[in-house]
């Protein structure tokens, strides 16, 4: 081949690829990575268990992981569906435009780019506050929060611009040293038969047991844990063949997700003994440290080494939840501006084939929601991660609805599926499943974001105010986007 035809070639892959993500740059593995690092399994664990079992229905939290694992597989078959027939970077907003229309479609397109940034500022609050006790209990050094977590934006911000396959290493390195611990310690616990009173089978599983006390809150934190899974659909352009690639990772995603908190939760309520598990949580809540319910049994078993080295793992786990959910925002900002309802500027793709400028976009954005707590002296987890989670959870679960619904009105217009059970019942049965935790996190909104009754009902309005506002965008916009 001459040099001249090389260029030809060259020029007619550029020309292909012209305002598209890189394609081929991620197998099963790789997207699963990015998955399981949104939802930041250490994280979930130590912060959302403990309060599953103070607050919810005791020694039976496991079987809410269970039961949301349930809704969110049903969920999942219609999500498949749609996805082997549109594949976008949007994933949420594309796919609720092509079925309920576009103004709809932009209206969730804001609610899910809200509730990605709200949630990576939250974990920034938590992971700020996290590496600057490390950082004193460790070097003495006296850094601020805020800090630490400006510092990592940077590098947040260098690793996304560096490609999404750098990314995918980075996360699986933190994602597998998470994993390995937490589920060493199960397994070991299970295999030495329990703790002092045995496996608790009964006591975690049975439907008596998962009704008693305040079932409602532990639902709705194991529904909150699941969130994040979505993304397998949001790298179906970066993927090899994405129409096998993305229903394998999602369906791996949610089974994996679903194993591992209910087996992690009943091993911990296990150790602790299914007796005394609640009293135990609701202790270590009121010291204010909550990790402890998590931290204590597995130095018991491994040793006090444990101690030094879970806080370390908690940061490195928020660090790849930052990075998962700067990616999927700036996927999404990429997708917004190529389908003309942000400036097209954000198309713009660097060396690497990476959304630069809707990176450094999400960066100011990430910037924007954490100053003002620091300025204003709040306390990161009282304020901003909790109050960030708490609205996240509520956006993806109504982007969750949406999506439901359209996928079933997309396969009753476009016919191209007729498998009833893909695109008719599961999706209506995730729907109904979907609307009981969205009441859940209504309900119990006060509960989930740790505040007063008045700061809830603000938050929980700005969910309907954030879809309204990109509905109207959507109609001000003349130029019409591939939802149209």
């Amino acid at each position: 081949m001459d040099s001249q035809t090389a260029v030809r070639n060259q020029t007619a892959t550029d020309a292909s690829t012209a305002g598209r993500l890189k394609p081929n740059s991620l197998g099963v593995l790789g997207i699963l990575f990015f998955v399981l690092s949104a939802q930041a399994p250490l994280t979930g664990i130590a912060g959302a268990v403990p309060i599953s079992v103070a607050l919810g229905n005791g020694p039976a939290a496991p079987a809410a992981y269970v039961v949301a694992g349930a809704i969110t597989l049903l969920f999942s078959v219609g999500f498949v569906a749609m996805g082997r027939h549109v594949v976008n970077a949007g994933a949420f907003y594309t796919y609720i435009g092509k079925g309920l229309g576009r103004s709809l479609g932009a209206g969730s397109a804001g609610i899910a780019l809200f509730s990605y940034c709200a949630i990576q500022a939250a974990m920034y609050g938590l992971y700020g506050a996290t590496v600057s006790g490390l950082l004193a209990a460790h070097t003495g050094a006296d850094l601020p929060w805020w800090a630490c977590s400006l510092v990592t934006m940077a590098i947040v911000q260098v690793l996304g611009g560096a490609g999404i396959e750098m990314g995918a290493k980075v996360l699986a390195v933190f994602v597998l040293a998470e994993f390995s611990i937490l589920a060493a310690f199960s397994l070991v616990t299970l295999l030495k038969g329990g703790g002092p009173e045995g496996l608790g089978i009964a006591e975690s599983f049975s439907p008596g047991a998962a009704l008693k006390g305040a079932p409602g809150v532990a639902l709705m934190f194991s529904v909150a844990s699941m969130v994040g899974f979505e993304a397998t659909a949001i790298y179906g352009e970066e993927a090899r063949e994405p129409r096998r690639t993305v229903p394998r990772a999602t369906y791996l995603a949610v089974a994996l997700v679903t194993g591992f908190f209910a087996f992690t939760s009943w091993m911990l309520i296990s150790a602790h003994g299914a007796s005394k598990a609640t009293s135990a949580a609701g202790q270590a809540l009121a010291s204010g440290d909550s990790t402890g319910f998590v931290f204590a049994p597995i130095a018991d078993l491994f040793g006090g080494w444990v101690n030094d080295v879970l806080p370390v793992l908690l940061a490195t786990s928020l660090f790849a939840g930052v990075l998962a959910f700067h990616n999927s925002a700036n996927r999404y900002l990429f997708s917004l501006g190529r389908d003309g309802l942000l400036p097209h500027r954000l198309t713009s793709l660097n060396r690497r084939h990476s959304p630069g400028v809707a990176g450094c976009v999400q960066t100011a954005v990430a910037v924007a929601l954490v100053l003002p707590f620091a300025l204003a002296g709040k306390d990161p987890v009282l304020t901003l991660f909790s109050w960030g989670s708490g609205v996240a959870v509520l956006g993806i679960m109504l982007l969750y609805f949406l999506t439901s619904v359209s996928v079933v009105a997309f396969f009753r217009r476009e016919r191209l599926d007729p498998r009833p059970w893909n695109t008719l019942i599961a999706p209506v049965l995730g729907a109904l499943g979907i609307v009981g935790a969205i009441w859940l996190v209504v309900e119990n909104f006060t509960t989930l974001i740790g505040g007063e009754r008045s700061t809830a009902l603000w938050l929980e309005l700005t969910v309907p105010t954030v879809l309204v506002a990109g509905v109207l965008t959507a109609r001000l916009t003349r130029r019409p986007t591939a939802d149209s």
